[in-house]
């Protein structure tokens, strides 16, 4: 249709209909993936590579090692400058596939791949998510497993035939069986990396799991974090999409099996000595939940489908969930250099974090009053401490503002934040 002819065409519907309010234009629906099968190692590669060489503006194809068959373990970032930390920007990630025989995650993750990148730049909530987030998705952490698995137990383990999920260093208990090349790999990676927020996708049930997955004693029973209201928070993101949040996940299996809002504490569940979450928690700055993904380990093909409209909007929610809390800068007032290694504390909560390389934290909290501390070490006499709190529209409001002060080594600051909702950006910045 020409422009003279629409325009024509509007005027005569005008002069009919008077009182009619025009019409907005439709917001384009997202687009959503088409290729739901099952992808071996080869097959997997593929499709990451096309993705990454399609998209390079916004993905970044790389390896944190290999597996004991010498396969790569593969991670596609997806963010507006994937190849870097950018300052202040959120670091999180997807593992899928820790288990071989557990495949549902391993497709999700190939789907949300698909569905980022072909969403970036046309959706608000994707393009918002990508420009603000640096989004790691490994979709197998095991691809030896997988390549030998079936239904049931078969391929679960690696080629060593360990559980990668019973191979991390573990706080209560003495793990004797050798460090996997993947575990080796992974625990590698997220030192290098100053992750925030993490899920490991499993199958076998349906629920969100958060820390602690043991206890001193080895028996069944709630085994609580320091951030415990932190995890169930975050637990509870995921866990609303109804099918989860019902909290009968496999009557079928286990009739008498009950999560409450479709989540639970490990160790509560059971026991999981050397798991990968509480190694995260304990070891780095992320905070990580296994996701259960569903009663069927290795769905038949024609059901993934289902898969990825039950937990679409769930992956989307979750992500969202590394913005939450407090973020900011420690820097050196005297030439703004950020201050690596710096500890953030919040009292009250028995878990500290430190910063990254420049100076930037991100430190997830539920809706609430904290006292938060920076403390670093100098080598010199401290001078005018300054410590301005920024706001944001329709962000998370300070308390109070924090006062200026004079204190020997190493620096204090203490402030207070009121956290309602979403972020607050705090700088702390120290003389030497």
């Amino acid at each position: 249709m020409s422009t003279t002819e629409s325009t024509a065409n509007k005027s005569d519907s005008s002069l009919d209909n008077k009182n009619t309010p025009p019409v907005l234009p439709t917001q384009l629906q997202p687009v959503q993936p088409q290729e739901f099968r099952h992808h071996n190692f080869a097959d997997m590669e593929l499709f990451l590579r096309k993705y990454s060489s399609e998209f390079p503006a916004i993905t970044h194809l790389y390896s944190v090692g290999h597996s004991v068959e010498d396969r790569e373990l593969y991670v596609l970032v997806i963010s507006d400058n994937p190849k870097v930390h950018e300052h202040g920007e959120p670091e999180f990630k997807y593992v899928a596939n820790m288990h071989g025989n557990e495949v549902v995650g391993r497709e999700l993750m190939l789907n949300l791949i698909e569905y980022l990148c072909r969403n970036y730049g046309t959706d608000p909530e994707v393009t918002s998510l990508v420009n603000n987030t640096r989004i790691h998705i490994m979709p197998s952490m095991n691809p030896d497993g997988y390549e030998v698995a079936t239904e049931g137990y078969n391929g679960r383990n690696n080629s060593n035939n360990f559980d990668l999920n019973r191979n991390f260093p573990d706080q209560f208990v003495t793990i004797t069986e050798p460090k996997q090349p993947e575990t080796i790999a992974v625990m590698n990676w997220l030192k290098s990396i100053p992750f925030v927020l993490s899920a490991n996708l499993h199958g076998g049930s349906l629920v969100v799991n958060y820390p602690y997955d043991d206890n001193k004693e080895m028996v069944t029973q709630y085994s609580q974090c320091p951030d415990d209201e932190v995890f169930q928070q975050l637990s509870k993101t995921y866990s609303q999409n109804p099918m989860m949040h019902n909290g009968h996940p496999c009557e079928n299996l286990y009739k008498n099996e009950y999560f409450t809002e479709g989540i639970t504490n490990g160790a509560n569940w059971y026991n999981v000595p050397g798991g990968m979450q509480d190694w995260n928690y304990l070891n780095t700055n992320c905070f990580e939940v296994t996701i259960e993904l569903g009663c069927v380990k290795y769905p038949w093909a024609k059901d993934l489908p289902g898969y990825w409209e039950q937990n679409r909007r769930a992956l989307l929610n979750f992500i969202h969930q590394v913005h939450t809390g407090v973020k900011g800068t420690v820097s050196d007032i005297s030439d703004g250099t950020g201050i690596l290694n710096a500890t953030i504390s919040v009292q009250g909560i028995d878990h500290n974090i430190t910063t990254a390389l420049t100076g930037d934290y991100w430190r997830l909290l539920t809706p609430g009053t904290y006292s938060i501390t920076a403390s670093a070490h100098g080598s010199g006499p401290f001078g005018l401490l300054k410590f301005p709190i920024v706001q944001q529209e329709s962000m998370a409001t300070p308390l109070l503002e924090p006062s200026c002060f004079l204190n020997l080594l190493p620096f204090y600051v203490s402030i207070m934040a009121k956290i309602q909702r979403s972020l607050e950006y705090v700088s702390a910045y120290y003389k030497t």
